[in-house]
């Protein structure tokens, strides 16, 4: 028998059922695939949700699966492009330890299939923890994403369309040989030069996790049509590994399948901002309402950070990865509600100079040193009259390492978000979706509605 890495993933992958799933996972997984619906919902009314939503509606496809947050529906590929699009469109969506936005990818994907076969909901929550075993672990096997970027120039979420392919293929009973050919030929099909983080407005960069969601689903479905790409595309000569993998990839990526589950490390946000910037927001307003500062007696702000998460966020065109830009908000409007629109419309306030320019980032040494990959930030604001005012946040509210979110809050974040909308329906469907007969009992509350 082979002893490949795709040979075992898929083999693996083919094996796995709900029944396996501890309790904590299958909770976990619930309110990621409830926030991530929420996220596509929400982000349909941002430009790139819309975007995505106009150019589907001009192709031709099958009824199959909702575009979320409207009456339309189309095939199932182009229904994960449209809501893999929207889910990232505003930074609502959540993150991971490992880095990136996986369930932007694997959960919109996975619902896309899973309304084109009739899957239970049961079905649904094993896929999606799934797609993140697979994803999270083929990052963490190229050596993580500021590896794949520095060392490669490429968005790491692009291994998350590879990662789709199998959660879509568990969906459709795809049998081990089908899955290798999913992953394959999921590979022909995504990419992402780390140049479309330059761009302006949050296009690009949501509509790669689209694209890589209709990636994973049109592999699996061209598998099971009968196409080929190769028996072993993590493993092969020229393969994914030999191209961007580290020196023990194949052992990364299978470690731990069956107890270690990816899907425990998935981040929730409560801002709508670039992850980097959640922590300094949370150490700003802390310290604000401690010691009842308002922004006239603030000279200056601080901001520490470890240097690549202040490379991602450190003076961006797009404002809502744009950490100047964000605290600047945070500081003039008393935080950053996340129903309200603050751009362009900020821009006009003479007050939003004056402010952003009190605002530095620069290199923490101890965070630096202490999770060079992290999210954390220590924050220090000077005042007029002389204090020096320190807060330091390792890990942002929402973070997995710091117990991850309970369903109130997620509550709470949705209804803040989404006040519109009945959030309560939401939740509960999402908490009981594993006796749901159909996953598309849950994902029809996402289509359009008054």
């Amino acid at each position: 028998m082979s002893t490949s890495p795709t040979h075992a993933i898929a083999e693996y992958a083919a094996a796995t059922s709900l029944d396996a799933l501890p309790h904590e996972v299958r909770e976990q997984a619930k309110q990621v695939i409830l926030d991530e619906l929420a996220s596509a919902h929400f982000g349909r009314q941002q430009p790139a949700g819309i975007l995505a939503a106009q150019y589907v509606a001009t192709m031709a496809g099958t009824a199959e699966s909702q575009v979320l947050g409207t009456a339309l529906r189309t095939s199932a590929p182009l229904a994960a492009l449209a809501n893999g699009t929207a889910g990232h469109a505003d930074e609502i969506d959540g993150a991971h330890v490992i880095g990136g936005h996986p369930g932007a990818t694997l959960v919109h994907a996975a619902v896309a299939m899973a309304e084109r076969q009739g899957a239970t909901g049961s079905d649904l929550l094993n896929a999606v923890v799934l797609g993140y075993d697979m994803g999270v672990r083929l990052i963490a096997a190229c050596g993580g994403l500021f590896s794949v970027k520095e060392r490669h120039h490429l968005n790491s979420d692009f291994l998350h369309a590879l990662a789709a392919a199998v959660a879509c293929g568990r969906l459709m009973g795809l049998t081990p040989d089908q899955y290798r050919h999913a992953m394959a030929l999921a590979t022909f099909q995504s990419n992402g030069l780390c140049a479309l983080f330059r761009e302006r407005q949050h296009l690009s960069k949501a509509f790669c996790n689209g694209q890589y969601a209709m990636a994973g689903v049109s592999a699996a479905l061209q598998a099971a049509t009968g196409f080929e790409g190769c028996d072993d595309i993590l493993g092969e000569r020229h393969g994914v590994f030999h191209a961007w993998g580290a020196d023990d990839a194949a052992t990364i990526v299978t470690r731990g399948l069956g107890t270690d589950f990816a899907v425990m490390g998935a981040n929730f946000k409560f801002v709508r901002a670039g992850y980097p910037i959640h922590a300094p927001t949370e150490a700003i307003l802390s310290l604000v309402a401690r010691h009842d500062l308002t922004v006239d007696r603030i000279s200056a702000v601080k901001v520490g950070m470890p240097s690549r998460a202040l490379r991602v966020v450190d003076n961006r065109r797009m404002h809502n990865i744009c950490a100047q830009d964000m605290l600047t908000v945070a500081l003039l409007r008393g935080g950053l509600a996340l129903d309200e629109e603050h751009f362009p419309a900020v821009l006009d306030d003479p007050a939003f100079t004056d402010v952003r320019a009190r605002v530095s980032l620069v290199v923490n040494p101890e965070l630096e040193a202490q999770a060079p990959n992290g999210r954390g930030a220590v924050v220090t604001i000077r005042t007029h009259d002389g204090r020096s005012l320190t807060e330091r946040v390792d890990h942002p509210r929402g973070h997995s390492e710091r117990g991850g979110v309970s369903w109130d809050e997620l509550s709470a974040k949705w209804h803040d978000a989404s006040p519109a909308q009945d959030v309560d329906a939401w939740i509960t469907q999402a908490r009981r979706i594993e006796v749901l007969e159909r996953a598309e009992q849950l994902s029809s509350l996402f289509a359009a509605r008054d």
